[in-house]
Order: structure tokens, then sequence, then C-alpha cells
């Protein structure tokens, strides 16, 4: 039968393969980086949006979380908490190693945030190297609202500071003894006791549109190699099983030997 190759453990085997590289072309890999080229458009919309306007006072803002304030620019009023201070370790600025440095801030109604104040260089390419001190007194500062990471490993004392793996507000107030709200505000250049400001986020599109492209692509073009060769397959003939189904019922011609030929050309009557 000529479609009985579809039933070979091989054939299986490869049907299964193609199917399932191709669903997640279409289904994780394509709408995974769809879903990273969103996230940088509004990430540069964002910070566009933002850079145009007036920074306002985040004391208006604190019923609003700092994922709905992504990048917006803020003026903090309040005095800083070095007792509370750490560092993030683990930090790569503008491709070189780095330590962030972050000191809790209390603002004048009482709550209290976590302030980004930049970063320094490691000494000797491992340890924090003295920090600017903060300022003594009532300040204000302008920053940008971010997010806070996820990564809730416990701070640790090394080398006479206190260090964490992520901006994590939750680590640094367990560490330091304080309530801190979530999020935390990234100073921006010149700014009362910021040391290196960070620098902004690139503002380009990235290549994750054309990297999803790629993977439907490499999708349709799994799915279009299956179809070739099934059909070439199911035609007489066949293409993979060397002739097509039932080929290996005919009788393949017995190759003569050198000897036999020879043999051949002597009883040959002589022209």
């Amino acid at each position: 039968m000529r479609f009985s190759f579809l039933l070979r453990p091989g054939w299986l085997a490869l049907t299964l393969a193609v199917w399932v590289f191709a669903g997640a072309c279409f289904t994780l890999l394509a709408p995974w980086q769809f879903g990273r080229d969103d996230e940088r458009r509004a990430q540069n919309d964002a910070v566009t949006s933002s850079v145009r306007t007036d920074p306002v006072p985040l004391a208006g803002l604190l019923d609003r979380s700092n994922a709905e304030l992504e990048w917006r620019r803020v003026t903090l009023t309040g005095r800083y908490l070095p007792e509370g201070q750490a560092v993030a370790r683990l930090r790569t600025v503008q491709g070189e190693a780095a330590f962030e440095v972050l000191t809790p801030f209390e603002l004048d109604g009482g709550v209290v945030v976590l302030v980004d104040r930049g970063y320094v260089r490691p000494v000797s390419g491992v340890r924090v190297p003295d920090l600017k001190p903060v300022p003594d007194g009532v300040v204000t500062v302008t920053a940008w609202t971010r997010v806070g990471e996820s990564d809730d490993r416990d701070a640790f004392d090394q080398d006479g500071h206190r260090q964490v793996y992520a901006i994590n507000p939750d680590v640094v107030g367990r560490a330091a003894g304080l309530t801190i709200r979530p999020g935390y505000f990234q100073l921006t250049e010149g700014q009362p006791g910021v040391e290196e400001a960070l620098p902004l986020p690139k503002l380009d599109a990235g290549p994750y549109f054309s990297y999803a492209l790629q993977w439907i692509a490499f999708g349709v073009m799994a799915l279009g190699g299956w179809l070739y060769f099934t059909v070439r397959e199911v035609r007489p003939g066949g293409a993979l099983a060397g002739g097509g189904a039932g080929s290996a019922d005919r009788p393949r011609a017995r190759r003569k030997s050198v000897a036999e030929m020879l043999a051949e050309d002597e009883a040959a009557p002589a022209r």
C-alpha cells in the first residue's frame, strides 16, 4: 500500500519532531519575541514621554504602583537613611562590572522608599570602593520610577558593606529592619547623593520583531519540508525509500563479476 510508509517508526518519529518544532515556533518562540518587542516599544515610549515632561512630586502618586509609573520622573522630598544602605553586586553598566548603591529614603510623610544612587566600579575587580556620604537633613531629589527585581536571596555583609543580589526593596528592608515601599527610584544626574548616574536604556526597537519573524519562517520551512518529502514518497518511485513503496519486493539485477564477464567473452563466437 502506497501510504504504509506513514506508519513506519522512523517516519513517525520524524513527523513528531517536525510538528513539535513547528508548534513551538508558532506558539512559544515567536510570541515570546513579539512580547519582548512590545515591552521594548512600551519602555521607549515611556522614557521618551517622561523626558519631554516635567517631574511631578511622588507624594501625589503613592497610591499608584511603580509598574504603572515605570520610567516616570518624580521628585522625592525627605532624608536619606544611610544605616540601611546596601550595594547590589554582579551588575553590568555599559559593558563593565559595577555595584549599584541602594539607600533607603524617608519621605516627609514617613513612607520609606528605596533610592538607587547610581553605580560605582569595583576596586581590584571585586571589592566595593569608598562611597560618597549622603547629604544630611531634608533634600529634594529627582529620580526615575522603576519596578523592583524579584530575586529574594538575603543580604550579607562583605568588606564592610551590606550586599544584595538584586534591587529588591523587601530584601534591603529585611536586612535593615525597615518597611520599604515596593519598587525603587533611580537618581538622575546631578542630584544630591548621586554616585555615577545610571544611563538610560537605548531607545532602539531591538531585534525582537525580526527574531519573531525568523521563528515563524523556521516553523513554515519545517512543515514545508515535511510536506514535500511526504508527497515525494507517496508518488510512484518514492524519494526516501529508494524506489517507493513495494520496491523491496521487486528483484534486483545481480551484478556480474569480472571473471564471469571474461568467460562470456571467451565463449562468444568470433565475428
